[in-house]
């Protein structure tokens, strides 16, 4: 029974530490003496960004909505794309009693490491409707190859170098 009332205890003392945990995260850098809604407005931008690839080509789709085009750089160095942009405050809007700023200012850079099947000089990038595509070209190697199955008897290669084949 006392086993029991212990582990209870260990309980209720874990789900308190997990709420202080959550409360705090209110408080955290970066750091803002107007409170933690103001904290929102300086904090790290981080666009998510969707990866996929076909047979030519592997495809990131990066979220930048709001981003002018001239504020995203796209580049290849050492086998590690990076994009970096910036997402400017436009202007302030106060109502009386009332401000609220959701949306994330600032700075990004996203950096991902090419797998060895992309040709590093054949990327391309473009921005539509708030969606920044990257499409990065696979090497020839590394494509997919049809092979085609021939039907009836085996041709040795010895016989087909020699024009014997049947």
């Amino acid at each position: 029974m006392t086993l029991l009332t212990g582990w209870e205890s260990l309980r209720e003392l874990s789900a308190m530490q997990d709420r202080m945990n959550r409360m705090s995260r209110l408080f955290r850098e970066p750091y803002s003496p107007e409170g933690p809604e103001e904290a929102l407005t300086t904090t790290a931008v981080a666009p998510p960004v969707d990866i996929y690839e076909d047979e030519h080509n592997i495809i990131l789709k990066i979220d930048v909505p709001g981003i002018d085009e001239k504020d995203i750089d796209v580049s290849v160095q050492n086998n590690t794309l990076t994009v970096h942009g910036e997402r400017k405050i436009e202007k302030e809007e106060k109502e009386e009693n009332f401000r609220r700023v959701e949306r994330q200012y600032g700075s990004f850079t996203r950096s991902f490491t090419l797998p060895s099947s992309v040709e590093p000089g054949q990327v391309s990038a473009r921005c539509d409707k708030g969606v920044l595509k990257i499409n990065l070209a696979k090497k020839a190697e590394a494509k997919p190859m049809q092979i085609k199955v021939n039907v009836g008897a085996e041709k040795t290669l010895e016989a087909i170098e020699s024009g014997k084949a049947a």
